[in-house]
């Protein structure tokens, strides 16, 4: 392959690489060897593992983002400041690297009050922005810690982090309701539940333990349960969001799933909705920082 760069999404749990041709994708790879698996001296060698037969004997410019720029990354990447562009600095560059590649690692954001961090979705919205001019509005990113991001003049001004996903995964997988929550999916059963901690967000904890209770009682399907727990837990999220996306111009930045997800329970609020792959998005901002790492270095 005629690999011009890398692009590497670094998360907490996993890695994910690109081999590129300008804006092209020639291959891809990805594993396990998150942040939180790998210590200090290991980042390197993970991401060689991975990338090992795209390398020349020139070095090729490798452009990651995500939660390797943390303090406990490869290199830490301070945080700049909202109201900010998503990408204001050029990526900062690891020292010591491999001769065959030139490593850089784009910054994180912060705000200070109230006090929130992100890594990893500065690059999505960037690559977002960056083929839609003029664009205002609030972005909603699904994850294990979702964001909710108001965009306004081509600036990230505000933002929150729910923690939706982690409870969904700690409550069905640690909990006494890992005994009640199984496969299956059941989209009446979601929108009802969404809109029952819209309307009563403050029964949410009396709610989860009814899931428990149903399957004891009634043996109720697994999957059913499954879906009202995502629904009570989206809901619950909604209504902490409320002031996001009431009356916005919304989009949702990730995975074609968890977006499918997101966009009914905003639909079924009368919200109009559209949606983002976060892989596109993704690459997209990576390739524009790649493009601000080769006018400064």
């Amino acid at each position: 392959m005629n690999t011009d760069w890398i692009a590497v999404d670094w998360g907490t749990s996993h890695l994910r690489v690109w081999a590129m041709q300008g804006a092209k994708v020639l291959g891809c790879a990805q594993s396990d060897k998150g942040m939180a698996r790998i210590g200090a001296d290991g980042f390197q060698t993970a991401l060689l593992d991975l990338v090992e037969n795209w390398l020349k004997d020139d070095p090729i410019d490798v452009i990651a983002c995500g939660m390797v720029g943390a303090r406990q990354g490869w290199v830490e990447a301070p945080y700049s400041t909202v109201p900010s562009q998503p990408l204001p600095h050029a990526p900062v560059r690891v020292p010591g690297t491999d001769p065959r590649i030139r490593a850089f690692v784009i910054p994180g954001l912060k705000q200070l009050s109230p006090p929130d961090v992100m890594r990893g979705e500065e690059t999505q919205i960037a690559g977002f922005l960056g083929t839609r001019q003029n664009w205002d509005g609030v972005l909603c990113l699904p994850g294990t810690h979702t964001k909710w991001v108001q965009v306004s003049a081509g600036e990230i001004v505000s933002f929150r982090t729910l923690m939706t996903g982690e409870l969904f995964d700690l409550l069905s997988a640690q909990s006494v309701l890992r005994h009640s929550i199984g496969e299956g999916w059941d989209e009446n059963t979601f929108t009802d539940a969404v809109a029952d901690t819209l309307s009563k967000p403050e029964q949410l904890a009396a709610r989860l333990f009814g899931l428990r209770a149903a399957d004891l009682l009634h043996n109720q399907d697994k999957g059913i349960a499954r879906a009202r727990l995502s629904g009570l837990l989206i809901g619950a999220e909604l209504a902490a969001t409320r002031p996001y996306w009431l009356g916005q111009q919304l989009a949702i930045i990730g995975a074609d799933a968890v977006s499918r997800v997101y966009a009914a329970a905003l639909k079924q609020q009368g919200a109009f909705v559209e949606t983002a792959n976060a892989t596109e998005a993704t690459l997209a901002g990576l390739a524009l920082a790649r493009n601000m790492t080769r006018q400064t270095a």
